[in-house]
């Protein structure tokens, strides 16, 4: 089981000095997130930085972007890189796509398939020194002349790794991508009977099942050296866990825990703007089926433990923005006790 870090919000001006020390505590892979900033930007930055580490986008907004805009960016990413790019993309919520981008919100996991296949074609093309011919329902690519056309790659495609929640979207990730981010608002339980089953269906239907699939998972940590330390950051993940509850998205992870009425009441509350009260919802048993929580030396096994037979990668999400360079330590035995587990029951994707 890898360890990676997500950076949320990476920022131009402290990539340089982030992402190396990153690399040097021993991280597998740095992913850095879309939201005040592009993804890609700092990313080329780090590339610079560092020599060893995965480095992609967790995730970039996919849908209004189009596949000739990710196909070019992510083959040039794979070059920069010497071949550690992952190119990982999300659809967003309509909201997002609609009136931030802009952008058409057309089915999120119908136009997210075919994007994946456009961004593939447009690399067979660069690649086999194909005719671009890519007709489909959303997208139409169908013109590339040797002016446009980069030179081949030394270093092979990145992997596309698609961002999941519900049971559709994984099971197109599993169709169509190479990897899967499954949202931190997931649980083992959820993982091992809806996650992983839908991820199956999908490479059962994949043209390229053959090739190796990972699923990478983020799990909310809530540790420190004190007990005090960790109960503020339980707080924390109190609140981050309330607000993800309350969106109708991620209703089905309650559910499959018998537990829709949260869903509801947080909704209500959001509803009403009393954001202070939304957290008094997540009682432990829900906080304690999401989040890892105790001294720093308890919960690296405790994560092993849960998701070990689960997941291919994992990344904490922790309330502080710097916390996984801050908790090396703890990456390292997360890494060790992984690698001491059997995995002879680990739960195929495929």
């Amino acid at each position: 089981m890898k360890v990676d870090a997500f950076l949320t919000e990476p920022e131009l001006s402290t990539i340089a000095g982030l992402a190396p020390a990153y690399e040097l505590a021993g991280y597998d892979g740095l992913f850095l997130g879309e939201t005040r900033c592009d993804p890609f930007l700092p990313l080329t930055i780090a590339a610079e930085h560092t020599s060893r580490m995965d480095l992609g986008t967790g995730i970039a907004v996919a849908l209004p972007r189009s596949p000739m805009h990710l196909a070019s960016t992510g083959y040039e990413l794979q070059r920069y890189t010497e071949g550690r790019h992952i190119l990982g993309l999300g659809s967003q919520v309509r909201a997002h796509v609609e009136r931030r981008f802009s952008a058409d919100f057309s089915p999120p996991a119908r136009r997210m398939a075919e994007l994946v296949r456009g961004i593939r074609a447009v690399w067979s093309c660069w690649e086999n020194d194909e005719p671009l011919d890519f007709r489909g329902e959303f997208y139409t690519l169908t013109l590339m002349t040797p002016f446009f056309r980069p030179r081949r790659s030394e270093f092979g495609l990145p992997g596309i790794y698609l961002a999941a929640v519900g049971d559709v979207m994984t099971e197109t990730a599993g169709a169509v991508a190479d990897g899967v981010f499954l949202h931190p608002f997931s649980t083992p339980h959820y993982i091992a009977t809806r996650s992983l089953p839908a991820l199956a269906r999908g490479r059962a239907k994949s043209d390229h099942a053959d090739g190796r699939f990972e699923v990478a998972a983020s799990v909310f940590v809530a540790t420190g050296d004190t007990e005090e330390e960790v109960s503020e950051q339980t707080a924390s993940v109190r609140e981050q866990l309330a607000f993800y509850g309350s969106t109708p998205a991620y209703r089905p992870v309650l559910e499959a825990h018998g537990w829709p009425g949260v869903q509801e009441e947080l909704q209500r509350l959001a509803a009403a703007r009393r954001w202070s009260d939304m957290a008094a919802v997540i009682d432990d048993s829900v906080l304690d089926a999401f989040c890892v929580r105790g001294h720093r030396g308890d919960v690296a096994g405790e994560i092993v433990r849960r998701y070990a037979t689960l997941v291919d990668r994992i990344s904490f999400y922790t309330p502080e923005a710097a916390g996984a360079r801050q908790w090396a330590d703890l990456a390292d035995l997360v890494r060790s006790g992984a690698r001491a587990s059997s995995d002879t029951n680990r739960v195929p994707a495929s």
